[in-house]
Protein backbone atom coordinates (compact mmCIF):
# COMPACT_ATOMS: atom_id res chain seq x y z
CA UNK A 1 0.00 0.00 0.00
CA UNK A 2 1.23 3.78 -1.21
CA UNK A 3 2.18 5.56 1.94
CA UNK A 4 1.03 9.24 1.90
CA UNK A 5 4.15 10.67 0.65
CA UNK A 6 3.81 8.18 -2.52
CA UNK A 7 0.36 9.49 -2.92
CA UNK A 8 1.03 12.48 -2.42
CA UNK A 9 3.72 12.90 -5.40
CA UNK A 10 1.53 10.82 -7.63
CA UNK A 11 -1.21 13.58 -7.39
CA UNK A 12 1.16 15.86 -8.14
CA UNK A 13 2.85 14.06 -11.32
CA UNK A 14 -1.30 14.13 -12.61
CA UNK A 15 -2.05 17.49 -11.83
CA UNK A 16 0.63 19.47 -12.44
CA UNK A 17 4.03 17.53 -14.11
CA UNK A 18 1.85 16.15 -16.53
CA UNK A 19 2.66 18.40 -20.50
CA UNK A 20 0.24 21.26 -20.88
CA UNK A 21 -0.59 19.54 -24.39
CA UNK A 22 -2.59 16.73 -22.74
CA UNK A 23 -4.49 18.90 -21.17
CA UNK A 24 -5.23 21.58 -24.11
CA UNK A 25 -7.92 21.18 -26.29
CA UNK A 26 -9.88 18.80 -24.09
CA UNK A 27 -13.24 21.04 -24.50
CA UNK A 28 -12.26 21.26 -28.56
CA UNK A 29 -14.91 19.86 -30.90
CA UNK A 30 -14.45 16.03 -32.22
CA UNK A 31 -14.72 17.53 -35.68
CA UNK A 32 -14.92 20.79 -37.68
CA UNK A 33 -16.20 21.17 -40.85
CA UNK A 34 -14.40 23.07 -43.73
CA UNK A 35 -16.45 24.25 -46.71
CA UNK A 36 -15.14 24.17 -50.14
CA UNK A 37 -17.22 23.98 -53.58
CA UNK A 38 -15.56 22.06 -56.18
CA UNK A 39 -14.25 18.49 -55.68
CA UNK A 40 -11.15 17.59 -53.74
CA UNK A 41 -9.11 16.47 -57.62
CA UNK A 42 -8.70 20.46 -57.70
CA UNK A 43 -6.33 22.71 -56.89
CA UNK A 44 -8.55 24.34 -54.51
CA UNK A 45 -9.60 21.56 -53.05
CA UNK A 46 -6.16 19.78 -52.73
CA UNK A 47 -5.43 23.53 -50.78
CA UNK A 48 -8.25 22.88 -48.29
CA UNK A 49 -7.26 19.20 -47.82
CA UNK A 50 -3.51 20.22 -47.26
CA UNK A 51 -4.34 23.15 -44.67
CA UNK A 52 -6.24 20.28 -42.68
CA UNK A 53 -3.63 18.04 -42.94
CA UNK A 54 -0.90 20.39 -41.45
CA UNK A 55 -2.96 21.13 -38.71
CA UNK A 56 -4.00 18.18 -37.59
CA UNK A 57 -0.61 16.86 -37.57
CA UNK A 58 1.06 20.36 -35.81
CA UNK A 59 -2.35 20.19 -32.65
CA UNK A 60 -1.21 16.70 -32.53
CA UNK A 61 -5.16 15.83 -33.42
CA UNK A 62 -6.23 18.26 -31.20
CA UNK A 63 -7.71 20.15 -34.23
CA UNK A 64 -9.46 17.45 -36.36
CA UNK A 65 -10.79 19.41 -39.41
CA UNK A 66 -12.92 17.68 -42.06
CA UNK A 67 -12.89 18.93 -45.79
CA UNK A 68 -16.93 18.62 -47.02
CA UNK A 69 -16.42 19.55 -50.90
CA UNK A 70 -18.71 20.12 -53.98
CA UNK A 71 -20.92 22.22 -52.19
CA UNK A 72 -22.15 19.63 -49.89
CA UNK A 73 -22.40 21.82 -46.62
CA UNK A 74 -25.30 23.93 -48.37
CA UNK A 75 -26.93 21.77 -50.72
CA UNK A 76 -25.03 22.76 -53.75
CA UNK A 77 -25.91 26.12 -53.55
CA UNK A 78 -22.71 28.19 -53.92
CA UNK A 79 -23.41 31.56 -52.84
CA UNK A 80 -24.98 30.62 -49.86
CA UNK A 81 -21.52 29.73 -48.24
CA UNK A 82 -20.76 32.70 -46.07
CA UNK A 83 -24.04 32.75 -44.32
CA UNK A 84 -23.52 28.76 -43.21
CA UNK A 85 -19.85 30.40 -42.27
CA UNK A 86 -20.77 32.80 -40.24
CA UNK A 87 -23.79 30.71 -38.56
CA UNK A 88 -21.04 28.53 -37.38
CA UNK A 89 -22.54 25.50 -39.77
CA UNK A 90 -19.11 25.29 -41.34
CA UNK A 91 -16.29 26.37 -38.90
CA UNK A 92 -13.64 27.12 -41.39
CA UNK A 93 -13.99 27.63 -45.43
CA UNK A 94 -12.02 27.67 -48.33
CA UNK A 95 -14.18 30.24 -50.59
CA UNK A 96 -14.29 32.46 -53.63
CA UNK A 97 -14.21 36.13 -53.18
CA UNK A 98 -17.16 35.07 -56.48
CA UNK A 99 -19.56 33.51 -54.35
CA UNK A 100 -19.33 35.71 -51.27
CA UNK A 101 -20.02 38.76 -53.54
CA UNK A 102 -23.75 38.69 -53.85
CA UNK A 103 -23.71 38.99 -49.54
CA UNK A 104 -20.47 41.32 -49.71
CA UNK A 105 -20.83 43.89 -52.08
CA UNK A 106 -17.10 44.75 -52.20
CA UNK A 107 -15.83 41.65 -53.05
CA UNK A 108 -16.95 42.66 -56.61
CA UNK A 109 -13.81 44.13 -56.88
CA UNK A 110 -12.19 41.46 -57.89
CA UNK A 111 -15.27 41.04 -60.79
CA UNK A 112 -14.23 44.28 -62.18
CA UNK A 113 -13.50 43.94 -65.67
CA UNK A 114 -10.36 43.79 -67.53
CA UNK A 115 -9.26 45.55 -63.95
CA UNK A 116 -5.95 43.74 -62.63
CA UNK A 117 -3.48 43.05 -65.52
CA UNK A 118 -1.61 40.08 -64.08
CA UNK A 119 -0.44 38.26 -60.91
CA UNK A 120 1.76 40.98 -59.63
CA UNK A 121 -1.22 43.59 -59.59
CA UNK A 122 -2.78 41.47 -58.04
CA UNK A 123 -0.51 40.51 -55.11
CA UNK A 124 0.46 44.19 -54.65
CA UNK A 125 -3.87 44.82 -54.05
CA UNK A 126 -3.90 42.09 -51.33
CA UNK A 127 -0.46 43.02 -49.77
CA UNK A 128 -1.98 46.82 -49.80
CA UNK A 129 -5.04 48.82 -47.58
CA UNK A 130 -7.14 47.11 -49.46
CA UNK A 131 -6.70 43.39 -48.45
CA UNK A 132 -6.16 45.05 -44.65
CA UNK A 133 -9.89 46.45 -45.20
CA UNK A 134 -11.18 43.18 -46.65
CA UNK A 135 -10.17 41.35 -43.76
CA UNK A 136 -11.49 44.04 -41.55
CA UNK A 137 -14.84 43.93 -42.98
CA UNK A 138 -15.04 40.00 -42.77
CA UNK A 139 -14.26 40.25 -39.08
CA UNK A 140 -17.04 42.92 -38.60
CA UNK A 141 -19.29 40.20 -40.08
CA UNK A 142 -18.34 37.17 -38.41
CA UNK A 143 -15.40 35.42 -39.89
CA UNK A 144 -11.48 35.67 -39.56
CA UNK A 145 -9.53 36.25 -43.00
CA UNK A 146 -6.25 33.79 -41.96
CA UNK A 147 -4.41 33.78 -45.87
CA UNK A 148 -5.30 34.14 -49.32
CA UNK A 149 -4.95 31.06 -52.09
CA UNK A 150 -6.27 31.28 -55.30
CA UNK A 151 -8.10 30.07 -58.19
CA UNK A 152 -7.29 32.40 -61.06
CA UNK A 153 -7.85 34.63 -64.20
CA UNK A 154 -10.81 33.33 -65.82
CA UNK A 155 -10.10 32.99 -69.04
CA UNK A 156 -12.36 32.28 -72.29
CA UNK A 157 -12.88 29.36 -74.17
CA UNK A 158 -14.84 28.34 -76.70
CA UNK A 159 -16.09 25.85 -79.82
CA UNK A 160 -17.01 28.44 -82.47
CA UNK A 161 -14.48 31.10 -83.46
CA UNK A 162 -11.12 32.65 -81.76
CA UNK A 163 -12.26 35.62 -79.87
CA UNK A 164 -9.31 38.49 -80.27
CA UNK A 165 -11.98 41.61 -80.63
CA UNK A 166 -14.83 42.34 -78.61
CA UNK A 167 -17.16 42.08 -82.19
CA UNK A 168 -16.34 38.27 -82.15
CA UNK A 169 -18.34 37.45 -79.14
CA UNK A 170 -20.80 39.05 -80.10
CA UNK A 171 -24.20 36.60 -80.19
CA UNK A 172 -22.14 34.09 -78.46
CA UNK A 173 -23.94 31.74 -76.08
CA UNK A 174 -21.38 31.98 -73.05
CA UNK A 175 -21.85 29.87 -70.02
CA UNK A 176 -21.25 31.89 -67.03
CA UNK A 177 -20.49 32.11 -62.96
CA UNK A 178 -24.49 33.07 -62.13
CA UNK A 179 -24.04 36.31 -60.07
CA UNK A 180 -25.48 39.70 -61.50
CA UNK A 181 -22.04 41.04 -62.52
CA UNK A 182 -20.87 38.72 -64.28
CA UNK A 183 -23.81 38.53 -66.72
CA UNK A 184 -23.58 42.03 -67.21
CA UNK A 185 -20.06 41.75 -68.56
CA UNK A 186 -20.87 39.45 -71.05
CA UNK A 187 -23.59 41.43 -72.42
CA UNK A 188 -21.69 44.64 -72.25
CA UNK A 189 -19.43 42.66 -74.49
CA UNK A 190 -22.39 41.62 -76.82
CA UNK A 191 -22.54 37.71 -75.76
CA UNK A 192 -24.94 35.98 -74.36
CA UNK A 193 -24.53 34.85 -70.89
CA UNK A 194 -26.04 31.32 -69.65
CA UNK A 195 -26.09 30.24 -65.90
CA UNK A 196 -26.03 26.75 -65.29
CA UNK A 197 -24.23 24.34 -63.36
CA UNK A 198 -21.18 22.56 -64.70
CA UNK A 199 -22.87 19.64 -65.04
CA UNK A 200 -25.44 20.67 -67.25
CA UNK A 201 -22.58 22.94 -69.51
CA UNK A 202 -20.60 20.15 -70.28
CA UNK A 203 -24.13 18.35 -71.72
CA UNK A 204 -24.99 21.98 -73.43
CA UNK A 205 -21.46 22.39 -75.07
CA UNK A 206 -21.67 18.94 -76.36
CA UNK A 207 -25.00 19.29 -77.57
CA UNK A 208 -23.91 22.45 -79.65
CA UNK A 209 -26.50 24.32 -77.25
CA UNK A 210 -24.06 26.47 -75.48
CA UNK A 211 -20.65 27.98 -77.29
CA UNK A 212 -18.41 28.72 -74.64
CA UNK A 213 -17.42 29.22 -71.20
CA UNK A 214 -15.10 31.14 -68.77
CA UNK A 215 -12.26 29.67 -66.15
CA UNK A 216 -9.13 29.53 -64.82
CA UNK A 217 -6.86 27.21 -66.99
CA UNK A 218 -4.74 25.80 -64.82
CA UNK A 219 -7.41 25.23 -61.52
CA UNK A 220 -10.20 23.90 -63.87
CA UNK A 221 -10.02 23.86 -67.60
CA UNK A 222 -6.86 21.81 -67.61
CA UNK A 223 -8.37 19.56 -64.95
CA UNK A 224 -11.60 18.91 -66.76
CA UNK A 225 -10.05 18.64 -70.08
CA UNK A 226 -12.09 21.37 -71.83
CA UNK A 227 -10.84 20.49 -75.22
CA UNK A 228 -12.98 17.79 -75.79
CA UNK A 229 -15.66 20.98 -75.93
CA UNK A 230 -14.12 23.55 -77.27
CA UNK A 231 -11.42 24.49 -79.81
CA UNK A 232 -10.47 28.13 -79.15
CA UNK A 233 -8.84 29.40 -75.79
CA UNK A 234 -8.52 33.41 -75.21
CA UNK A 235 -6.03 34.57 -72.71
CA UNK A 236 -7.14 37.50 -71.41
CA UNK A 237 -7.99 38.20 -67.99
CA UNK A 238 -11.16 39.93 -67.79
CA UNK A 239 -11.60 39.12 -63.86
CA UNK A 240 -9.67 37.47 -61.41
CA UNK A 241 -10.68 34.42 -58.72
CA UNK A 242 -8.69 34.85 -55.29
CA UNK A 243 -9.89 32.35 -52.78
CA UNK A 244 -9.89 33.45 -48.90
CA UNK A 245 -8.99 30.72 -46.25
CA UNK A 246 -11.32 31.94 -43.19
CA UNK A 247 -12.43 30.51 -39.92
CA UNK A 248 -15.51 31.29 -37.93
CA UNK A 249 -14.95 33.89 -35.23
CA UNK A 250 -16.50 32.02 -32.42
CA UNK A 251 -14.45 29.00 -33.14
CA UNK A 252 -11.35 30.59 -33.56
CA UNK A 253 -11.93 32.16 -30.41
CA UNK A 254 -11.91 28.89 -28.80
CA UNK A 255 -8.84 27.35 -29.78
CA UNK A 256 -5.65 28.59 -27.35
CA UNK A 257 -3.01 31.32 -28.31
CA UNK A 258 -0.55 28.12 -29.51
CA UNK A 259 -3.16 26.77 -31.34
CA UNK A 260 -4.39 29.94 -33.28
CA UNK A 261 -0.91 30.53 -34.16
CA UNK A 262 -0.53 27.09 -35.52
CA UNK A 263 -3.89 27.77 -37.64
CA UNK A 264 -2.50 30.92 -39.23
CA UNK A 265 1.34 29.43 -39.98
CA UNK A 266 -0.77 26.21 -41.92
CA UNK A 267 -3.02 28.70 -43.60
CA UNK A 268 -0.54 30.27 -45.41
CA UNK A 269 1.81 27.40 -46.16
CA UNK A 270 -1.14 25.84 -47.63
CA UNK A 271 -2.52 28.64 -49.82
CA UNK A 272 0.96 29.75 -51.00
CA UNK A 273 1.31 26.45 -52.44
CA UNK A 274 -1.76 26.15 -53.78
CA UNK A 275 -1.29 29.96 -55.81
CA UNK A 276 1.92 28.19 -56.87
CA UNK A 277 -0.13 25.64 -58.40
CA UNK A 278 -2.50 27.29 -60.17
CA UNK A 279 0.05 30.06 -61.75
CA UNK A 280 2.28 27.16 -62.34
CA UNK A 281 2.72 27.64 -66.72
CA UNK A 282 0.71 30.61 -66.99
CA UNK A 283 3.70 33.10 -66.15
CA UNK A 284 6.50 33.70 -68.55
CA UNK A 285 8.89 32.20 -69.09
CA UNK A 286 7.32 29.28 -68.26
CA UNK A 287 3.77 29.27 -70.07
CA UNK A 288 3.69 25.12 -70.09
CA UNK A 289 -0.49 25.36 -69.03
CA UNK A 290 -0.68 27.35 -72.58
CA UNK A 291 1.09 24.33 -74.00
CA UNK A 292 -1.06 21.73 -72.79
CA UNK A 293 -3.98 23.05 -73.83
CA UNK A 294 -2.46 23.52 -77.65
CA UNK A 295 -0.83 20.27 -77.30
CA UNK A 296 -4.52 18.66 -76.92
CA UNK A 297 -5.81 20.87 -80.41
CA UNK A 298 -6.59 23.94 -78.82
CA UNK A 299 -5.91 27.32 -80.75
CA UNK A 300 -4.80 29.72 -77.73
CA UNK A 301 -4.95 33.50 -78.03
CA UNK A 302 -3.11 35.68 -76.06
CA UNK A 303 -4.31 39.22 -75.53
CA UNK A 304 -1.58 42.60 -74.99
CA UNK A 305 -2.65 45.32 -73.07
CA UNK A 306 -3.88 47.04 -76.13
CA UNK A 307 -6.33 44.51 -76.84
CA UNK A 308 -7.06 44.25 -73.76
CA UNK A 309 -8.31 47.53 -73.29
CA UNK A 310 -10.97 47.36 -76.22
CA UNK A 311 -12.29 45.01 -74.17
CA UNK A 312 -12.39 47.13 -71.52
CA UNK A 313 -13.44 50.18 -73.15
CA UNK A 314 -16.79 47.94 -74.38
CA UNK A 315 -17.42 47.40 -70.17
CA UNK A 316 -17.85 50.78 -69.25
CA UNK A 317 -21.30 50.71 -68.29
CA UNK A 318 -20.72 47.73 -66.00
CA UNK A 319 -17.87 50.21 -64.25
CA UNK A 320 -20.70 52.91 -64.16
CA UNK A 321 -23.03 50.32 -62.30
CA UNK A 322 -20.63 48.67 -60.26
CA UNK A 323 -17.77 50.93 -58.57
CA UNK A 324 -20.58 52.30 -56.51
CA UNK A 325 -21.40 48.78 -55.43
CA UNK A 326 -17.85 47.61 -54.46
CA UNK A 327 -17.10 51.42 -53.09
CA UNK A 328 -15.23 54.10 -54.90
CA UNK A 329 -12.88 54.51 -52.28
CA UNK A 330 -11.93 51.11 -51.91
CA UNK A 331 -11.10 51.33 -56.06
CA UNK A 332 -9.33 54.13 -56.11
CA UNK A 333 -7.03 52.41 -53.13
CA UNK A 334 -6.80 49.34 -56.04
CA UNK A 335 -5.95 51.47 -58.79
CA UNK A 336 -3.02 52.84 -56.85
CA UNK A 337 -1.51 49.62 -55.23
CA UNK A 338 -1.60 48.65 -58.93
CA UNK A 339 -0.18 51.68 -60.51
CA UNK A 340 2.34 51.31 -57.91
CA UNK A 341 2.95 47.77 -59.10
CA UNK A 342 4.06 48.66 -62.33
CA UNK A 343 6.75 50.74 -61.37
Amino acid sequence: MLNRSQMCAILFLLFWAVPAALWAGSDYKDEYKMSVVVGPKLPWGEGATKFADLVRERTDGRINIKVYSSSSLMAGKQTNEFLIHRQGVADFCLASTINWSTTIKPLNLFNLPFFFPDYQALDAVLESEVGSEIATMLHEKGVTLLAWGENGFREITNSKTPVKTPEDLVGMKVRVVGTPIFIDIMTALGGNPVNMNWGDAQVAFQQGVVDGQENPVVAIEIPVKIWQFHKYATIWHYVIDPLMLTVNNKVMASFSAEDQAIIRQAAIEATNEQREVVRKGLIAPDLSALKTLEDNGMEVIVLDDQARAEFRAKTAGVYETWVPVVGEDLVKKAEAAIAGSRK
